[in-house]
């Protein structure tokens, strides 16, 4: 009798773990993976598909059985083994009462029996289906379907009760879920990344997409400072030499001042023509301007060039002057990175001059700087710049005037700028000292 009762107990447990692993084995399936085997006609698969079509019964179906399997647990527990152990400790001749014994037997049946449901009805079913969820979930297809249709009418009643008390608390259970947000896909693939499961360059790109829709124009645009201009009043030998140095496929043409942008002139209708006089390039190779906001979402801007084939547009202010302009070439690099054409020229320089000396051009990026002279700067200084033709103007204090040469000297450094245009440091010569520590010892 106490053999059969025990090994009563370890069926109940083991349909525990079958169905507690069946639910998390079906979670934690792979749906697409389902839903290409469902089309090859996998039976089991398409049993899997139909489960969770309708997850809160499947859970619901799932929670009856596991709760079955341990309620008659506990009471077959409880009937079977109470009292032939009340009835060995009463043979000991314990001058306590049967009833106040018998209560604490069916209290240490019933830990004893909490311990081996959750370790082997619930722990490792449960893990071992977070390992291999497809191939559980497969095999276990046939056992739930049969399930499914055994507790249908429990289910039934269970889940009718269970909205009753929901709406009671206005709540619609019959409400869709909520979509899955931006911010919760950036964390999954910032994750996945940390584990190894998503490349670094594919968590970026991730992370670019959702963050596109936050940028402005603005934000992407070229300023107007570093903008490449054809002027009216200049001559065509003078735009001419603009076109060739600077090699752009669009440039605006401007009037009167900057701020009065009359067409944009493309450079494959310019090659092209054999007359290149004021007259006919401005009839030609100059068309209209396509104005855009500086406060326009960029992917606004992004799905609109796409739609129009635009690829070039003129960035204004609220007062309607230039801020820049931007190109389609500047939307798809907020979205997978910097894109270097095969003839694109180096934008910074950092030439070695000799021992310890350098020439160094204004947009050379600060890390390049430090990996290249082997130096440190110090971080409350150049983390809010780029270039190093900022920082050196973060040290200054103010913009440089266009023309002048100076010089500063830190520590570790003496730079004497030799060039500056448009109020930026384009050129100068650094010098790097050795360490203090190095010199004290010579």
């Amino acid at each position: 009798m106490l053999w059969g009762a025990l090994i009563l107990q370890i069926v109940l447990i083991f349909f525990n773990g079958v169905f507690a692993s069946a639910e998390i084995a079906v979670i934690s399936a792979n749906e697409t993976k389902m839903q290409k085997m469902a089309e090859k006609g996998d039976r089991r698969a398409k049993r899997i598909i139909k489960l969770t079509s309708q997850p809160a019964r499947f859970l619901s179906t799932i929670q009856v059985a596991i709760t079955l399997a341990s309620f008659l647990g506990g009471a077959f527990a409880a009937d079977n083994f109470a009292e032939p152990l009340v009835s060995l400790i009463m043979k000991t001749g314990i001058p306590v009462p049967r009833a106040v014994i018998h209560s604490v037997c069916v209290i240490l049946i019933t830990l004893i029996l909490a311990y081996f449901s959750i370790v082997f009805g619930e722990l490792i079913p449960k893990r071992i289906a977070m390992k291999k969820a497809e191939k559980m979930s497969l095999g276990l297809s046939g056992i739930l379907r049969f399930v499914s249709v055994v507790f249908a009418p429990i289910v039934w009643l269970l889940t009718v009760s269970a909205n009753g008390v929901l709406r009671l608390f206005g709540i619609n259970p019959n409400e869709e879920e909520e979509e899955v947000t931006g911010e919760e896909i950036m964390m999954m693939a910032e994750a996945g990344s940390e584990k190894g499961s998503i490349d670094s360059e594919e968590n970026e790109f991730i992370k670019n997409v959702f963050e596109f829709k936050e940028l402005t124009v603005g934000e992407v645009c070229t300023h107007r400072k570093d903008t490449d201009l054809l002027f009216l009043d200049k001559s065509d030998a003078e735009w001419k030499a603009l076109i060739n140095a600077t090699r752009h496929t669009y440039y605006p043409v401007c009037g009167k001042g900057i701020d009065d942008v009359r067409g944009v002139l493309c450079t494959k209708d310019y090659f092209r023509l054999e007359d290149k006089t004021r007259e006919n390039v401005m009839k030609k190779a100059v068309s209209p301007a396509v104005f855009v906001a500086e406060n326009t979402p960029a992917n606004t801007l992004f799905y609109k060039m796409k739609m129009t084939r635009e690829y070039f547009a003129v960035v204004v202010d609220e007062y309607g002057g230039m801020s820049g302009i931007v190109t389609l070439h500047d939307l798809l690099e907020q979205l997978v990175g910097e894109l270097t054409e095969k003839d694109d020229k180096a934008e910074y320089e950092i030439r070695s001059l000799g021992e310890n000396q350098w020439e160094i051009t204004g947009l050379a990026p600060i890390d390049k700087v430090e990996e290249t002279l082997g130096v440190n700067l110090p971080e409350e200084e150049s983390e809010e710049f780029e270039t190093f033709g900022g920082y050196v103007c973060g040290m200054m204090g103010t913009l440089p005037e266009d023309g002048s040469t100076f010089e500063l000297s830190t520590d570790r450094m003496n730079i004497r700028v030799l060039s500056v245009a448009d109020r930026c440091i384009k050129r100068m010569i650094v010098t790097v000292f050795p360490p203090k520590e190095e010199t004290a010892e010579r």
